[in-house]
């Protein structure tokens, strides 16, 4: 994309599972996504900096450092207000948290309000049985996880070789191992529970890495996916209607709305500069 587009305006988005740290991070992109859009609020949903890999085998990259300098960018540029909740993998922020810095914040859990009622905005690792009570069994499916991700890397690696489009293993597993659609299924029930419980509309999480925009009984579930392998994103639109966006999607829309002109509910201002 051209430097002079403009970028895309939103109410607020939503993104979470960035993984930074993590070699299939897929920062390239989480960055442009950035750079190309402008919001009121961003919300910063859990595991944005995977620590847990860091901590043993994980390179944490120049162009890491870049996605939090365009996240102060918005805050300082648009006057983005910013919210940080905590994830599982960068469980570390307890020890700063409650955190009210400007317009950063940095907390377990958000409310956020609409015409259509309110929305709690958690990473959702508390409804995981095994994250919260097993963390070293967690610990291995992350693990495992990654090796899954490398191996899904090479396979790539080879099927581009032959002029062959990209394919996901892992979201070809998880959709077809029953395990693990029982557990998504079994994790979207219990935050369906816990929302009808504290009477919010709907829920914003993360977590699974399984993106979803759908309604559950009476609630709205929404889960931003990841930046592994979904490149996904919970917008809300200067309409207020809260929407699921996939990276290939957003480029699209960024593209037509350069061409026609655009207009204040498209468009804002030109694409924040990149910082070295």
């Amino acid at each position: 994309m051209n430097m002079k587009s403009p970028r895309l305006k939103y109410k607020t988005i939503f993104i979470s599972d960035v993984h930074l740290g993590l070699t299939d991070c897929k920062i390239d992109e989480v960055c442009n996504f950035l750079q190309h859009t402008v919001c009121e609020k961003l919300v910063l949903n859990g595991d944005i900096i995977d620590a847990w890999h860091l901590r043993h085998w994980g390179k944490w990259r120049k162009e890491h450092t870049q996605f939090f300098r365009l996240v102060l960018q918005k805050m300082e540029q648009d006057n983005t207000e910013v919210v940080y909740l905590r994830g599982n993998h960068d469980d570390f922020l307890w020890r700063v948290m409650p955190l009210d810095f400007g317009r950063l914040s940095i907390c377990n859990e958000h409310i956020h309000e609409t015409p259509h009622g309110k929305y709690i905005c958690v990473h959702g690792d508390g409804f995981d049985a095994v994250t919260t009570n097993h963390k070293w069994v967690a610990m291995l499916g992350g693990i495992g996880y990654s090796l899954l991700l490398w191996v899904n890397r090479m396979y790539n690696w080879a099927r581009q070789l032959q002029d062959k489009p990209h394919f996901s293993l892992s979201k070809k597993i998880k959709a077809r191992v029953k395990s693990a659609v029982s557990f998504v299924g079994k994790y979207e029930q219990q935050l369906q529970v816990f929302a009808l419980r504290k009477q919010y509309q709907g829920i914003i999480c993360g977590h699974i890495h399984t993106p979803a925009d759908k309604s559950i009984g009476e609630v709205h579930y929404l889960n931003s996916g990841d930046w592994l392998e979904s490149l996904t994103a919970i917008v809300e639109t200067t309409q207020r209607e809260l929407r699921l966006i996939g990276y290939t999607e957003f480029m699209i829309e960024l593209a037509a709305a350069a061409e026609k002109g655009g207009s204040a509910d498209h468009l804002a201002g030109t694409v924040l500069k990149p910082v070295s």
